[in-house]
């Protein structure tokens, strides 16, 4: 088990001071996880500290390669409603 972190990652830091167990480690062009240390912060957390703290959306997978941290989650507007604001609002 281990999640992985994509290119769209920003090297802001939020995720490396969180990680329980030390697995994000600095990298070019963007963050890593070390798939051996990491837990997914099983026994530690009830969610992913990487994925909650994340500013940027779909940038942790998990193993399977679905987003720990979703279109919306950090807006808490689904995908398709902001679809719909933003092109109301560029049809003005």
């Amino acid at each position: 088990m281990a999640l992985s972190i994509v290119d769209s990652c920003v090297n802001c830091w939020a995720c490396y001071d969180v990680c329980p167990s030390d697995a994000i480690y600095e990298s070019k062009p963007h963050f890593k996880i070390n798939a051996r240390k990491c837990t997914e912060c099983e026994d530690d957390y009830a969610a992913p500290q990487c994925a909650s703290i994340c500013p940027i959306e779909e940038a942790i997978l998990d193993a399977s390669g679905a987003p720990m941290n979703p279109l919306g989650t950090l807006t808490g507007i689904p995908p398709e409603k902001l679809a719909e604001a933003m092109a109301e609002i560029q049809s003005r």
